[in-house]
């Protein structure tokens, strides 16, 4: 179910629509720092890869056991960017009782304003110089003469 971002303020997927991409659900279940650091990619626009952030979430997950700590600080960023309702509170309780389900949100969030979220960052900007604009910010291309 693909919908368009709503008004400013809404997420534009309920929490618990997690099912309505099947693999990207068995992705996020099976390896969540996959998911994860796709999302941080573009939420930092290029600045953390997606290798870097998944890295991060394993090794948080591994010798802290709560990786949710790190990806709940996306979500308020996220949260932030696009002028989304939520609480920074609420944000770590998603992630820490709901982490596959609050990942997947963001990630169809993502999709939805015209991210290609495998692309990541330097590929969604390269697609959207190339012409095939979906959505996604218009980044300068550096300094000009």
């Amino acid at each position: 179910m693909e919908s368009k971002p709503r008004a400013d303020g809404e997420w534009s997927t309920d929490f618990c629509h997690c099912s309505s991409d099947c693999s990207l659900c068995c992705i996020t279940y099976w390896c969540p720092c996959v998911t994860f650091g796709q999302i941080a990619e573009i939420v930092d626009q290029g600045s953390t890869s997606c290798g870097t952030a998944g890295a991060m979430y394993v090794l948080i997950s591994t010798f802290a056991g709560c990786a949710c700590i790190y990806s709940c600080s996306y979500r308020s960023k996220m949260r932030r960017q696009y002028n989304l309702k939520g609480s920074d509170c609420g944000d770590c309780l998603k992630h820490c009782f709901c982490e596959n389900r609050a990942l997947t949100q963001m990630y169809r969030e993502l999709k939805i304003r015209g991210f290609d979220v495998p692309l990541g960052w330097q590929g969604n900007v390269e697609r959207q110089n190339a012409g095939v604009v979906m959505g996604a910010p218009v980044v300068s291309g550096g300094m000009m003469r």
